[in-house]
């Protein structure tokens, strides 16, 4: 039966994998975005034209970015985490990452609901942008609520990594710290 469950949880978990790096692939494209969004803003005042919303454009791409990045950061051990405390831990390590998955997921299941309740609320409002681009607030919003919600199943995702496997996908796939680079020590003696 156990064994059953942990097959079936290593082909969820790839699938998994696949969506958080389809993630983070997208809040790349946003930070492209964002990029162009200053460009264009900066070469437009430069040439004497306007460009209505500009700046709101740049902060919408700037929160997709953010918010998209997060689960495929956390699936990949980029977030700061307490390494320092769980490598404290040495054996009972996976106790210890168990007891930080058990903290952050239903905290960032909680965000999750507001998130989107919150873009449920912007929607039936018709809740528009205060700028110059008069933009439905919902739909830069839905960019916070999907990277809500998959910071939330990443860590789930993680929390029964570590109860079935022993490792979340962080602790599996980071690389270990690179060794401070020592002067060679040669074995011959310099010639005087």
């Amino acid at each position: 039966m156990l064994s059953a469950l942990t097959a079936g949880w290593r082909r969820a978990a790839r699938v998994l994998d696949r969506v958080y790096l389809a993630a983070g692939v997208t809040a790349a494209a946003f930070l492209v975005l964002l990029l162009a969004a200053v460009a264009l803003q900066v070469t437009a005042r430069w040439a004497g034209v306007g460009f209505p919303g500009s700046t709101n454009y740049a902060g919408y791409c700037m929160a997709a970015s953010s918010f998209l990045a997060l689960a495929y950061a956390l699936s990949r051990g980029a977030h700061i985490r307490v390494h320092f405390m769980l490598n404290a831990l040495g054996d009972r390590r996976a106790m210890g990452e168990a007891w930080c998955y058990l903290v952050a997921a239903p905290l960032a299941t909680w965000f999750a609901w507001f998130a989107l309740r919150g873009n449920y609320f912007s929607r039936a409002l018709n809740d528009i942008s205060q700028g110059q681009d008069a933009t439905p607030l919902w739909i830069p919003q839905l960019a916070m609520s999907a990277g809500a919600v998959l910071v939330a199943v990443a860590l789930w995702d993680g929390l029964l990594r570590v109860l079935l496997f022993g490792s979340a996908p962080a602790s599996s796939t980071s690389q270990p710290p690179p060794a401070t680079l020592q002067p060679s020590r040669s074995t011959s003696q310099p010639s005087k």
